[in-house]
C-alpha cells in the first residue's frame, strides 16, 4: 500500500516536535510533508519582510531540527517530501531580497532536506509570465534557478520537484507556471539528461489543478514516471482553500467539485507508487483543537481509501 502523509504544519511545533509526530503516527500516517516553508512566509516576502531564520549556519539549522528528526524517527514517520519557502523570486522585490532567496534560503533548504534524509524538495517556479510577456521567457528564469541548485541536489541525492501553480489576473485565477504537462515532461527530461541524475521531477497539486481546470487523468498520464510527489487537497473551484477531499460539490446531486475519479485513474495508469500526501493544514485550524486528532484520522482514512483504489483492478471494479 502507498504511504499516507500530511503536512507537519499545525501538527508539529518547535517546542515539543516529538508530540506532533507521535500524533501523526497514532492517527494513521506513515510519512509527512515537512513544512519548511512555514519558517519564512510568502505573505512576508511579498512585503519584503525577511526574518533571520535562514541566517543560521547549516550546523545551527541541523541543531535546531535535531529534535524534529528524532521525533519523526521515534514515531516511525518518514519525511517523504519537503517544501522550500516561496516565492523563490519576488517580481517587484529588491535585488537584495531576491539574491538572499537564491543564495541563502534555497541552498540551506537543500541542506535541511538532506539532514532529514528527505528525497524530494518542492520548488515553486517563478511567476513572471505577465512581466516578461510569455511562459517560455518565464521558464528560462526558473531554469536558471534550477541550474544553480541542480549540482547541489545531485550531490545530496535530492530531486527538486516543480509544481503546477495558478496566477491571479484581475479578479480571475488563471494557469501559472508548470500547467502544461507536455512542456514539463520535456524540461524535466532535458535537465535530468544534462546532469545524468534525477535532479528534477514533478509535484501534482490537485487543488491548483482544479482551480484552472486541468484534466487530471490526462495530465498525470503525460507525466508518467516523472511524477514524484503529490499535494492532495480540495476547493470549490474558486479559491485555493486546501480542504479535505470530497468537501465540495458542483450540484445538489453531490457531484464532486474535484475530479477524484480521474485523479485515481491517472495514478493507477502510470503505476504511481509514491506517498499519497495531503496539503490540508488549514483544516486543522478550522476544527476545534479538541478535534484535531479526529480530523487527522479522517484525512488519513481518505488516504487509505485512495490507496485501496490504486490496487490492480480496483478502478474497474468501482466503475461496475
Amino acid at each position: 500500500m502507498h504511504p499516507i502523509g500530511v503536512q507537519t504544519k499545525n501538527v508539529v511545533n518547535d517546542t515539543h516536535p516529538e508530540e506532533g509526530f507521535a500524533l501523526l503516527g497514532r492517527t494513521g500516517f506513515s510519512c509527512a510533508d515537512f513544512s519548511l516553508n512555514g519558517y519564512l512566509l510568502n505573505t512576508s516576502l511579498y512585503e519584503e519582510k525577511v526574518n533571520a531564520f535562514f541566517d543560521k549556519s547549516t550546523g545551527e539549522l541541523e541543531k535546531f531540527f535535531t529534535p524534529h528528526r528524532q521525533g519523526a524517527i521515534a514515531a516511525g514517520i518518514t519525511i517523504s517530501q519537503m517544501h522550500m519557502p516561496y516565492p523563490n523570486y519576488v517580481p517587484r522585490g529588491s535585488r537584495e531580497l531576491n539574491a538572499y532567496l537564491r543564495n541563502v534560503v534555497a541552498p540551506k533548504s537543500l541542506a535541511v532536506c538532506a539532514f532529514f534524509d528527505c528525497p524530494y524538495l518542492v520548488v515553486h517556479g517563478f511567476k513572471l509570465a505577465y512581466f516578461m510577456g510569455s511562459e517560455e521567457e518565464e521558464w528560462k528564469e526558473t531554469e536558471k534557478f534550477l541550474d544553480f541548485l541542480a549540482p547541489m541536489a545531485k550531490e545530496m541525492g535530492i530531486t527538486l520537484c516543480i509544481e503546477n501553480l495558478y496566477e491571479g489576473l484581475g479578479n480571475h485565477l488563471v494557469e501559472g507556471p508548470c500547467c502544461r504537462a507536455e512542456k514539463a515532461v520535456e524540461r524535466i527530461d532535458r535537465m535530468n539528461d544534462k546532469y545524468q541524475a534525477q535532479v528534477l521531477g514533478f509535484c501534482f497539486d490537485t487543488g491548483h489543478a482544479n482551480l484552472v481546470g486541468l484534466d487530471f487523468e490526462s495530465f498525470l498520464m503525460t507525466l508518467g514516471h516523472r511524477l514524484k510527489v503529490l499535494h492532495i487537497h480540495d476547493n470549490d473551484g474558486v479559491a485555493d482553500l486546501h480542504q479535505i477531499p470530497f468537501t465540495f460539490t458542483q450540484t445538489r446531486e453531490n457531484l464532486p467539485s474535484t475530479d477524484w475519479e480521474g485523479f485515481l485513474r491517472g495514478l493507477q495508469s502510470i503505476g504511481y507508487q509514491g506517498a499519497l500526501s495531503f496539503e490540508t493544514a488549514p483544516v486543522l485550524t478550522a476544527f476545534p483543537q479538541e478535534m484535531k486528532a479526529e480530523a487527522l484520522s479522517f484525512i488519513a482514512r481518505i488516504g487509505h481509501y485512495f490507496a485501496s483504489q490504486l490496487l490492480p483492478g480496483a478502478q474497474a471494479e468501482h466503475r461496475r
